[in-house]
């Protein structure tokens, strides 16, 4: 294989992930092989209902380094699943399958096989049972990875929550200079080595136009001396900046990224403005890890209708 091959977790079996993906293949062409973690009846039962004729060709994960692999037959690691084969609700059931596949694909990361991960959508509830905030978390611990940014990435703009999948009440106590300053540096770290650009930071306010009745403004206090601190170290970042007028397009086009206080802050606008054209990138692991910027929508599942624009793009991004 010349070029590291893109290794996919599907994620949850009752998902729009293979109808998306089926027409990832037809649509487009991708240099980099494709290797699907999962199991072979589940890809059958999704190839039958949806009314796609694929080949599949299957894998020995042991051997992997030999194959001459390309994409014109589906390449699977068959992983034995436990479950009853057809369609369903999503449930707690499939966690131990997608934990097995998670595991096959941590393993040959490990082992330098390759350095690029995608995982299809998966439902926070059921699969990580409140023990992540989400699968950044989860991927991130599993390698020991304490420092990492979730950066929702768009050719034109791109996003960073300073916390991600935090409930609100709990955001303002995780604010922190150190958070700011390492995720920053991070995502800088990211463009300057990966993009070979210099990029241009906005970061938000916490509070509605930076401003605050308590005595305690966070964005005088935490938000303004972590921006500081950053320009010091040479990196180009301004702010903060009222998050209800920063995404303008006036005022957005004048940087690369924006850096966000919470989820919804930046999330928001940038899933308004782009749709489906926008893929949450892991930063700071050891690989780089891609996943489709949307959720199972199991209400969708089998009805041929789902968009596969950033499964497409997840594929473009570490087709190289």
């Amino acid at each position: 294989m010349n070029r590291k091959p893109i290794l996919i977790v599907p994620g949850e079996p009752n998902s729009i992930f293979f109808e998306i993906f089926f027409k990832s293949l037809f649509l487009e062409k991708f240099k980099s092989p494709i290797i699907l973690i999962g199991s072979q009846k589940i890809l059958e039962l999704h190839m039958k209902k949806l009314n796609y004729k694929l080949k599949i060709n299957l894998l020995d994960k042991s051997k992997l380094l030999i194959y001459k692999l390309d994409n014109t037959e589906i390449n699977l690691i068959n992983i034995d699943c436990k479950l009853p084969i057809k369609f369903g609700k999503i449930s707690k059931n499939s966690k131990n399958y997608i934990n097995d596949c998670f595991n096959v694909a941590f393993d040959l990361l490990k082992k330098k096989i390759t350095n690029k991960l995608i995982n299809g959508p998966i439902s926070k509830k059921f699969f990580l049972e409140k023990k992540y905030l989400g699968i950044t978390e989860f991927i991130a611990e599993h390698f020991n990875i304490k420092n990492y940014a979730m950066l929702i990435y768009n050719n034109n703009i791109s996003v960073c929550p300073i916390t991600t999948h935090l409930p609100l009440k709990y955001v303002v106590k995780n604010i922190k200079k150190e958070t700011i300053i390492k995720k920053i540096e991070i995502i800088n770290l990211f463009y300057k080595n990966y993009l070979k650009k210099k990029p241009k930071f906005a970061v938000t306010g916490l509070n509605p136009h930076c401003e605050s009745i308590s005595s305690f403004n966070e964005d005088d206090k935490i938000i303004l001396p972590s921006i500081k601190k950053l320009k010091t170290k040479g990196i180009n970042v301004s702010g903060p900046y009222s998050a209800d007028t920063l995404f303008l397009k006036s005022n957005r086009s004048n940087f690369d990224v924006i850096v966000g206080m919470y989820h919804d802050q930046v999330l928001t606008p940038i899933k308004t403005l782009f749709e489906f054209d926008a893929i949450n990138v892991t930063l700071g692991l050891p690989f780089l890890r891609v996943s489709p910027d949307h959720g199972p929508n199991e209400k969708m599942l089998g009805k041929n209708l789902s968009d596969p624009l950033s499964l497409i793009k997840s594929l473009k991004f570490l087709d190289n």
